[in-house]
């Protein structure tokens, strides 16, 4: 689909996994694509849930890889509890039906609130969130924590280049603590994405501008939008994104790995 579509590079960057990243590395050898090797780790916290993208990473980091199966089996357990306290609510879900909405993905939120709209229960995945699951809401529980500082620490020792996610999509606090981040490391802000008006990605430039930052983009697409379901209607390549970005983050991470060897 990608080169369909006229793409030099897609990164995968799915949620607490690198298990996409060595099969779409298989399914572009000798087509011209290059395939970055990503992911996307989220960070809750009293500051709300910051989405933090790495890019370059290496797949077999094993400070990485053993953070994110923790994070995977942390968001399993707090799914069972969320589905259990909603039973509790008289909203019975079957937990196979859960999972197989996350279709082998790391199982999560979204998962719950299509069962909820499946059932009945509520109109819409929106509405689930905002009666139910959001922070903060009636059946919502907590999964591990890693603070910003963890999660950028990790991303680097990775050899990844963190960047912040659609930073104005998870609200003015992710926007006001960007100065901190910089201090932790954080090398990039996702400026072109989806939800993005033209007047947040020029205030993110500008942020870029002065901070030294990567201005990074994308379509933060999961599926056709033919299939249906969350995040449907973001389409693969529906975002342009400068070359420049790529040719910045791969500069970045061999510089890492310059000054690792250095080390």
């Amino acid at each position: 689909m990608a080169l369909e579509r006229g793409q030099q590079a897609i990164a995968i960057t799915d949620h607490d996994t690198l298990g996409g990243v060595a099969e779409a590395i298989r399914a572009a050898r000798n087509t011209g694509l290059e395939v970055i090797a990503g992911v996307e780790i989220s960070s809750e916290g009293e500051w709300g849930d910051l989405h933090f993208l790495g890019y370059f990473v290496d797949p077999e980091n094993e400070l990485l890889a053993g953070r994110l199966a923790a994070m995977r089996t942390s968001r399993v357990e707090r799914a069972r509890k969320m589905v259990a306290r909603l039973a509790s609510m008289g909203m019975p879900l079957e937990w196979e039906r859960v999972q197989a909405l996350a279709a082998g993905g790391t199982l999560g939120r979204p998962h719950i609130a299509l069962a909820l709209q499946e059932q009945g229960y509520v109109a819409t995945v929106s509405e689930a969130f905002e009666r139910f699951i959001r922070r903060g809401g009636p059946a919502y529980f907590p999964r591990l924590k890693l603070s910003p500082v963890e999660v950028i620490a990790t991303i680097r020792q990775a050899g990844g280049v963190p960047v912040l996610a659609h930073p104005f999509h998870s609200g003015p606090a992710a926007v006001r603590r960007i100065p901190e981040f910089v201090g932790y490391g954080l090398r990039g802000l996702e400026v072109y994405h989806p939800d993005h008006s033209p007047d947040d990605s020029a205030a993110l430039l500008e942020m870029c501008r002065i901070y030294d930052l990567i201005a990074t983009g994308g379509s933060d697409f999961h599926f056709p939008s033919h299939e249906g379901g969350i995040h449907a209607g973001t389409e693969l390549g529906s975002i342009p994104v400068p070359g420049e970005c790529v040719r910045r983050l791969r500069a970045e991470a061999r510089q890492y790995a310059k000054n690792a060897q250095g080390s």
